[in-house]
């Protein structure tokens, strides 16, 4: 004899924050997850920058007055900039600060750290953005002609060569690979400035030390896309159909390493913004690398404190648009994996 059904139990109300999602649209959920996370690495970064700094040994204010200077002026100068207070103290104080716009005062020269940054920011943003430019600029052609070369009877032999010089690229730190451009093409060859920023003579040589080692990178990822590409079934299909040469690459190899591209490309540009720091140094521009290493000599904590903050600000915003971006070009991907 059939049993009677037991009673249905009605469904369990799904929680608030999923029926919020639910009535978005997948891109708009992406986006709000994404930023959410951008959120929480910001505190993180904030927290951190604080706690690393405060652990350093040593007496900012003594280091920034002098060695010299009498104990009465230390002691006025720490508590005027709040630094004979607790530690959760000076904490609460500086993220009170952040939510008002205030980054503080230099220990070192008693400028606040806001107009500093201010003043020196363009500079950097110029410098990783003309880098971020050439590398993109550089790695498609590079790439894509090994990729071809790599096909062809004759290129076999030689694409050693072109992954191995490659490589070197990768392998060699940005502060040597300067070091040897300066000694190449300003003091050998004397056609660019060995230090400053402002004009050509003295950009190019930086623009090529921050880039060259990302544009090789790029490069190998697109040639390793590229191949891949080629070798598939509708790009057979493509060429079976006689196709120019031009439309196969441009119109159906192209589009299919975009992703792929695009996605180290933000890496790339995150690391070129942290790059700065040591092409500043090495090429001696006033941008907010140089300032951050100046900062760091003397133990100026506001200074340290608004620097790294604003490039974790580059760099996540960086990332951001790069999502945004990925989206848009292949939603299924983007939102499967965000």
């Amino acid at each position: 004899m059939a049993t009677a059904p037991g009673p249905v139990r009605p469904a369990e109300p799904a929680p608030a924050s999923a029926r919020f999602t639910d009535r978005l649209s997948p891109r708009a959920s992406f986006a709000i997850r994404r930023t959410g996370r951008l959120v929480a690495s910001l505190l993180i970064v904030v927290v951190a920058s604080f706690l690393v700094i405060h652990l350093v040994p040593g007496d900012p204010v003594r280091a920034a007055l002098g060695p010299t200077a009498p104990v009465g002026l230390v002691e006025n100068t720490r508590a005027d900039l709040g630094l004979d207070e607790p530690v959760t103290r000076q904490f609460a104080d500086y993220v009170a600060g952040l939510l008002q716009g205030d980054l503080g005062t230099s220990i070192q020269t008693r400028q606040d750290v806001a107009e500093v940054i201010a003043a020196r920011f363009p500079t950097t943003l110029t410098l990783a953005s003309l880098g971020f430019l050439v590398a993109i600029a550089g790695a498609l052609p590079i790439g894509m002609g090994a990729a071809l070369l790599a096909r062809t009877a004759r290129g076999r032999s030689a694409n050693p060569v072109v992954s191995g010089g490659l490589g070197v690229l990768i392998a060699v730190p940005d502060f040597l690979l300067s070091v040897g451009l300066i000694a190449v093409f300003s003091v050998w060859l004397g056609l660019f400035s060995p230090a400053g920023w402002g004009d050509l003579r003295s950009s190019v040589l930086p623009v090529l030390g921050l880039s060259l080692g990302p544009m090789a990178y790029l490069a190998r990822i697109v040639q390793v896309e590229m191949i891949k590409v080629l070798d598939s079934t509708y790009m057979t299909t493509a060429r079976a159909k006689r196709l120019p040469q031009r439309i196969v690459l441009f119109r159906h190899a192209l589009p299919n390493i975009v992703t792929a591209t695009l996605t180290v490309g933000g890496l790339l540009l995150s690391g070129l913004t942290a790059g700065t720091v040591v092409i500043e140094t090495v090429f001696a521009i006033p941008g907010m690398g140089n300032t951050l290493i100046s900062a760091v000599q003397t133990k100026d904590y506001p200074m340290i404190q608004g620097v790294v903050l604003v490039f974790a600000l580059m760099v996540l915003a960086v990332n951001l648009i790069v999502d945004l971006i990925l989206i848009t070009i292949d939603p299924r991907t983007s939102i499967s994996e965000g």
